[in-house]
C-alpha cells in the first residue's frame, strides 16, 4: 500500500493546477452530464462545498443558499473567488482539509462535494467528517467518478491508477456510497451512468431521535 502524501505535497499540486483546472475540467464535463445542476439544485439553507475547487458550481446553487466552500488549494480558491465576484455571488471560501473540517458538529443543512473525493486521500474519513457537520435532517451530495460496472473498463482504471495514485493522488475505483452508508444515512436518490463510471447520491442524516 502506497503511502499517502503530505498535505504539503498536495497543497503543491493543487495550487500548480489551477490555472489549467477548468479546461481539464471542460472535457470531463461530457461525462459526468448534468450532475452539478442534479447536485446543486437540491441544496438549501446554509451549504457547504467540500473541495470546492476553482468555484465551478457556483453558478449553480439557488439564490437563497447561503454557501461556504473550502480548499486545500488557495490558489484554486483564488480562482473560486474571481467566479464569484463575477457571478456577484457572496460565497464564504476558506482554505481548509477535507479529513479535518474546522466546522462544528451539526453547522449545515446540506453538505456537497462533486468530483473531489477521488482525490482525498482517506475517502471514508472526510465523508465521516461531512457527516459529523451535517445538522440532523439534512442532506448530503455527493458525486464522482467510480469503479465501472463494466471489467474491461475497470481493468483500464486498474492501469491508469499505477501513474494516477503515485503522482496525481486520483482514484479511479472508490465507491463514496459505501461509506455514506456505512455512516447510516438514508439514500434518497442515487444514479450511477457511463457504464457506472459517474455515480450521483443524496442522502438524509437521520434526524435527532425523540427523548
Amino acid at each position: 500500500m502506497p503511502r499517502s502524501p503530505s498535505l504539503e505535497r498536495l497543497r503543491r499540486h493543487w495550487d500548480r493546477q489551477s490555472a489549467s483546472y477548468d479546461q481539464k475540467m471542460d472535457r470531463a464535463e461530457r461525462l459526468f452530464g448534468d450532475t452539478r445542476s442534479w447536485v446543486c439544485q437540491q441544496a438549501t439553507g446554509e451549504v457547504l462545498e467540500v473541495a470546492v475547487g476553482t468555484g465551478l458550481n457556483l453558478g449553480l446553487y439557488p439564490e437563497q443558499a447561503a454557501v461556504t466552500g473550502m480548499d486545500l488549494s488557495p490558489a484554486m480558491l483564488d480562482v473560486a473567488r474571481r467566479r464569484a465576484s463575477e457571478l456577484g455571488r457572496d460565497v464564504d471560501l476558506r482554505v481548509g482539509n477535507a479529513q479535518r473540517l474546522e466546522f462544528g458538529d451539526a453547522s449545515f443543512d446540506t453538505v456537497v462535494c462533486t468530483f473531489g473525493l477521488c482525490a482525498v486521500p482517506d475517502d471514508g474519513g472526510a465523508v465521516d467528517e461531512m457527516v459529523r457537520v451535517l445538522r440532523p435532517g439534512g442532506l448530503l451530495l455527493i458525486a464522482d467518478h467510480v469503479v465501472s460496472t463494466s471489467a474491461p473498463v475497470r481493468a483500464l482504471q486498474a492501469v491508469v491508477e499505477l501513474y494516477s495514485v503515485r503522482f496525481e493522488n486520483e482514484h479511479f475505483r472508490r465507491r463514496p456510497i459505501q461509506h455514506v452508508r456505512a455512516a447510516g444515512l438514508d439514500i434518497e436518490r442515487h444514479d450511477r451512468f457511463k457504464k457506472g463510471v459517474v455515480e450521483r447520491v443524496a442522502a438524509r442524516k437521520p434526524p435527532t431521535p425523540l427523548l
